[in-house]
């Protein structure tokens, strides 16, 4: 064999064991880990495949392992509950600058993350979210005085913003559970106005209710003694001279069978009765 013979079949293996090289070298770069992927609990996944059409909107990649090409992207959502807080200055209805904290629950409707991401993307909660909690709790206050969001009407103005945030983001594929006012600051001396209001209208009603709790005790005292008069008036009515003569001969009767006395009796006269006096 010729060395020229020789030297092409040495280049023929190198060439070869390149190729084998090559394709090692790329099986190893697409199932490299990073393209070993897992979604833990509470997580949904949307994946943007770069050169295979782009996001992938109706299949969700839930809780597991998963493995994906390196070229694509998979995009993680928390679906869980989540609680997040704001804190907001507004206009009362006649114009006065009430401090308001909120709290609210949200999450993404979980099989529309992918509408979702290709809406708005994973910061929807700064870019949908809260702009629509700020608009809805401004135009909700601003129907109400300051005193009735301190006390009367809290629950009910925290239910309204609720409805129209709620309203307005799920259209977003944003679910949001609850909106709590937390907290309401005022101006100090309409704070002590309404405190001390609400103080009077508390000891306004102690008052009527005493005045109360008496004119029922006065109504009872007067039937009572309504009772008392018609049950004596029925009595003295049914007391004739004679039956009054035979309670007393029963009365002079058990004084004088009393081993423990001695008796004098004086006569009464007419009509009376004998006078029984006793001592030991």
């Amino acid at each position: 064999m010729s060395d020229t013979t020789r030297n092409y079949g040495n280049q023929n293996r190198l060439v070869k064991w390149g190729i084998m090289g090559a394709i090692l070298l790329i099986f190893i770069l697409i199932f490299s880990t990073a393209t070993f992927l897992t979604v833990d609990a509470g997580e949904h996944g949307v994946l943007f495949k770069k050169f295979g059409g782009g996001l992938d909107k109706e299949h969700i990649y839930y809780p597991g392992f998963h493995v994906i090409a390196p070229w694509n992207t998979m995009y993680i959502y928390d679906v869980r509950i989540q609680e997040d807080f704001e804190t907001m200055e507004v206009l009362s209805k006649n114009g006065l600058n009430i401090k308001v904290e909120l709290s609210f629950r949200f999450k993404p409707t979980e099989d529309k993350i992918g509408y979702l991401h290709e809406d708005i993307g994973t910061n929807y909660k700064e870019s949908i979210l809260k702009p629509e909690i700020r608009s809805a709790t401004r135009e909700v206050i601003g129907k109400y005085l300051p005193e009735e969001l301190y006390s009367t009407k809290r629950e009910a103005i925290q239910d309204e913003i609720f409805q129209r945030t709620s309203e307005a983001v799920s259209k977003k594929f944003i679910l949001l559970d609850a909106v709590l006012i937390r907290q309401v600051e005022l101006p100090e001396k309409l704070k002590a106005a309404i405190e001390r209001k609400l103080q009077e209208e508390q000891e306004a009603f102690q008052m009527e209710f005493s005045l109360e709790k008496e004119r029922k005790e006065a109504e009872r005292k007067i039937i009572e003694a309504r009772a008392k008069a018609e049950a004596n008036q029925i009595l003295n009515a049914s007391l004739t001279d004679k039956i009054l003569q035979d309670k007393g001969i029963e009365a002079t009767l058990q004084l004088a069978n009393s081993p423990n006395s001695k008796v004098i009796v004086v006569g009464g006269s007419g009509d009376g009765l004998p006078l029984i006096l006793g001592n030991n």
